[in-house]
Protein backbone atom coordinates (compact mmCIF):
# COMPACT_ATOMS: atom_id res chain seq x y z
CA UNK A 1 0.00 0.00 0.00
CA UNK A 2 0.95 3.27 -0.75
CA UNK A 3 0.51 7.01 -0.19
CA UNK A 4 -0.06 10.19 -1.58
CA UNK A 5 2.47 12.61 -0.68
CA UNK A 6 -0.17 15.25 0.48
CA UNK A 7 -0.68 12.50 3.34
CA UNK A 8 2.16 11.98 3.88
CA UNK A 9 2.81 15.45 4.87
CA UNK A 10 -0.07 15.64 7.05
CA UNK A 11 1.10 12.27 8.99
CA UNK A 12 4.39 14.09 9.41
CA UNK A 13 2.38 17.00 10.66
CA UNK A 14 0.34 14.91 13.39
CA UNK A 15 3.78 13.44 14.53
CA UNK A 16 5.32 16.71 15.28
CA UNK A 17 2.28 18.10 16.87
CA UNK A 18 2.30 15.47 19.57
CA UNK A 19 3.40 18.21 22.67
CA UNK A 20 5.55 16.18 24.62
CA UNK A 21 6.36 19.20 26.70
CA UNK A 22 2.93 20.09 27.48
CA UNK A 23 2.15 16.15 28.22
CA UNK A 24 4.76 16.08 30.33
CA UNK A 25 3.75 19.12 32.41
CA UNK A 26 0.05 17.71 32.48
CA UNK A 27 1.22 14.70 34.34
CA UNK A 28 2.72 16.62 36.79
CA UNK A 29 -0.28 18.99 37.47
CA UNK A 30 1.22 21.97 35.49
CA UNK A 31 0.76 23.52 32.39
CA UNK A 32 4.21 24.55 31.12
CA UNK A 33 2.56 27.42 29.15
CA UNK A 34 2.27 29.00 32.27
CA UNK A 35 5.41 28.33 33.86
CA UNK A 36 9.14 28.67 33.09
CA UNK A 37 10.01 30.42 30.03
CA UNK A 38 6.50 29.64 29.06
CA UNK A 39 7.52 27.42 25.90
CA UNK A 40 6.58 23.94 25.45
CA UNK A 41 10.53 22.77 24.48
CA UNK A 42 12.99 20.56 26.46
CA UNK A 43 14.82 23.26 28.12
CA UNK A 44 12.03 24.55 29.63
CA UNK A 45 10.99 21.10 31.32
CA UNK A 46 14.79 20.71 32.17
CA UNK A 47 14.29 23.98 34.51
CA UNK A 48 10.47 23.54 35.09
CA UNK A 49 10.45 19.64 35.91
CA UNK A 50 14.17 18.16 35.83
CA UNK A 51 16.55 17.08 33.87
CA UNK A 52 15.70 13.37 33.37
CA UNK A 53 11.91 14.31 32.43
CA UNK A 54 13.60 16.76 30.04
CA UNK A 55 15.91 14.59 28.21
CA UNK A 56 12.57 12.36 27.88
CA UNK A 57 10.86 15.19 25.88
CA UNK A 58 13.95 15.80 24.18
CA UNK A 59 14.40 12.31 22.31
CA UNK A 60 10.71 11.95 22.03
CA UNK A 61 11.05 15.67 20.06
CA UNK A 62 13.73 14.25 18.05
CA UNK A 63 12.28 11.10 16.83
CA UNK A 64 8.95 13.25 16.21
CA UNK A 65 11.53 14.36 13.35
CA UNK A 66 13.51 11.45 12.40
CA UNK A 67 10.56 8.77 12.64
CA UNK A 68 8.33 10.39 9.19
CA UNK A 69 11.53 11.17 7.72
CA UNK A 70 12.51 7.83 7.78
CA UNK A 71 9.43 5.70 7.82
CA UNK A 72 7.11 7.56 5.44
CA UNK A 73 9.11 8.05 2.28
CA UNK A 74 9.34 4.47 1.45
CA UNK A 75 5.55 3.89 1.63
CA UNK A 76 5.11 7.06 -0.63
CA UNK A 77 3.79 6.61 -4.59
CA UNK A 78 5.69 9.46 -5.98
CA UNK A 79 8.34 10.82 -8.52
CA UNK A 80 10.37 12.69 -6.05
CA UNK A 81 13.69 11.51 -4.64
CA UNK A 82 13.59 9.63 -1.21
CA UNK A 83 15.13 12.63 0.13
CA UNK A 84 12.94 15.24 -1.39
CA UNK A 85 10.51 13.32 0.50
CA UNK A 86 12.43 12.98 3.52
CA UNK A 87 13.04 17.24 3.65
CA UNK A 88 9.04 17.71 2.91
CA UNK A 89 7.95 15.90 5.92
CA UNK A 90 10.93 16.90 7.63
CA UNK A 91 9.34 20.68 7.32
CA UNK A 92 5.70 18.93 8.12
CA UNK A 93 7.41 17.86 10.97
CA UNK A 94 9.12 20.96 12.24
CA UNK A 95 6.15 22.94 11.54
CA UNK A 96 3.66 20.80 13.63
CA UNK A 97 6.40 21.55 16.82
CA UNK A 98 6.01 24.86 16.36
CA UNK A 99 2.11 25.00 15.62
CA UNK A 100 0.84 21.97 17.30
CA UNK A 101 -2.42 20.78 15.60
CA UNK A 102 -3.46 18.63 19.32
CA UNK A 103 -2.93 22.35 20.67
CA UNK A 104 -5.53 24.08 18.21
CA UNK A 105 -2.67 25.43 16.36
CA UNK A 106 -0.94 27.20 19.27
CA UNK A 107 2.63 27.86 19.86
CA UNK A 108 4.57 25.20 20.37
CA UNK A 109 8.75 24.66 20.90
CA UNK A 110 11.09 26.39 19.25
CA UNK A 111 11.81 23.01 16.57
CA UNK A 112 15.78 22.56 17.68
CA UNK A 113 15.06 19.09 18.86
CA UNK A 114 12.85 18.08 15.95
CA UNK A 115 15.15 19.87 13.67
CA UNK A 116 17.80 17.95 15.48
CA UNK A 117 15.70 14.68 14.31
CA UNK A 118 15.17 15.40 11.07
CA UNK A 119 19.29 15.81 10.30
CA UNK A 120 19.97 13.19 12.16
CA UNK A 121 17.84 10.71 9.54
CA UNK A 122 19.02 13.28 6.58
CA UNK A 123 22.41 14.31 7.28
CA UNK A 124 24.17 12.49 10.38
CA UNK A 125 27.86 13.82 9.55
CA UNK A 126 26.66 17.28 9.78
CA UNK A 127 23.79 17.14 12.70
CA UNK A 128 26.82 15.39 14.91
CA UNK A 129 29.22 18.37 14.26
CA UNK A 130 26.26 21.18 14.81
CA UNK A 131 25.62 19.03 17.64
CA UNK A 132 29.12 18.97 19.45
CA UNK A 133 28.84 22.71 18.57
CA UNK A 134 25.99 23.25 20.52
CA UNK A 135 27.53 21.14 23.24
CA UNK A 136 31.17 23.19 23.36
CA UNK A 137 29.06 26.52 23.05
CA UNK A 138 26.66 25.35 26.03
CA UNK A 139 29.44 24.07 28.55
CA UNK A 140 31.53 27.31 27.48
CA UNK A 141 28.89 29.46 27.91
CA UNK A 142 26.02 28.62 30.30
CA UNK A 143 23.39 29.73 27.38
CA UNK A 144 21.18 26.65 25.85
CA UNK A 145 19.83 29.85 23.46
CA UNK A 146 23.35 30.68 22.20
CA UNK A 147 24.29 27.10 21.98
CA UNK A 148 21.02 26.79 19.65
CA UNK A 149 21.91 29.54 17.54
CA UNK A 150 25.33 28.69 16.60
CA UNK A 151 24.72 25.28 16.08
CA UNK A 152 22.26 26.78 13.52
CA UNK A 153 24.59 28.67 11.20
CA UNK A 154 26.62 25.66 11.94
CA UNK A 155 24.82 23.42 10.16
CA UNK A 156 24.19 25.03 6.96
CA UNK A 157 28.13 25.90 6.93
CA UNK A 158 28.87 21.80 7.30
CA UNK A 159 25.71 21.23 4.64
CA UNK A 160 27.50 23.47 1.99
CA UNK A 161 30.93 21.76 2.19
CA UNK A 162 29.85 18.37 2.18
CA UNK A 163 26.63 18.61 -0.34
CA UNK A 164 27.54 21.57 -1.73
CA UNK A 165 25.04 25.06 -1.81
CA UNK A 166 22.72 24.09 -4.65
CA UNK A 167 20.93 21.26 -2.78
CA UNK A 168 17.54 20.98 -1.25
CA UNK A 169 19.04 20.10 2.11
CA UNK A 170 21.55 23.31 2.34
CA UNK A 171 18.20 25.07 1.49
CA UNK A 172 16.20 23.41 4.20
CA UNK A 173 19.05 24.34 6.63
CA UNK A 174 18.99 27.80 5.79
CA UNK A 175 15.25 27.95 6.13
CA UNK A 176 15.75 26.65 9.67
CA UNK A 177 18.75 28.89 10.66
CA UNK A 178 16.17 31.48 9.42
CA UNK A 179 13.52 30.12 11.66
CA UNK A 180 15.64 28.86 14.66
CA UNK A 181 16.82 32.72 15.24
CA UNK A 182 12.80 33.94 14.72
CA UNK A 183 11.77 31.86 17.39
CA UNK A 184 14.76 32.49 19.45
CA UNK A 185 14.65 36.45 18.77
CA UNK A 186 13.54 36.76 22.81
CA UNK A 187 16.31 35.13 23.87
CA UNK A 188 18.56 37.58 21.65
CA UNK A 189 17.32 40.64 22.89
CA UNK A 190 17.82 38.81 26.63
CA UNK A 191 21.71 38.04 25.44
CA UNK A 192 22.52 41.36 24.39
CA UNK A 193 20.83 42.84 27.20
CA UNK A 194 22.97 40.21 29.80
CA UNK A 195 19.53 38.79 30.95
CA UNK A 196 19.41 35.24 29.80
CA UNK A 197 19.04 32.60 32.09
CA UNK A 198 22.31 30.49 32.55
CA UNK A 199 21.56 26.57 32.59
CA UNK A 200 21.26 25.52 35.82
CA UNK A 201 21.91 29.28 36.92
CA UNK A 202 20.08 32.61 37.35
CA UNK A 203 20.31 34.93 34.90
CA UNK A 204 23.26 36.69 34.30
CA UNK A 205 21.70 40.43 35.65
Amino acid sequence: MTIHPAVGFAIAYAAGSIPAAYLAGKWRGIDLRRHGSGNLGATNVVRTLGWRIGLLVFLFDAAKGAVPVLLVPPVTASGLSREALGILYGFGAILGHARPLFLKFGKGGKGVATSAGVFAALAPLALAISFSVFVVVLLTSGYVSLGSLVAAVVLPVVLAYTHGTRTPLFALSVLLTAFVFWTHRANIGRLRRGEEHRFGRKAAG
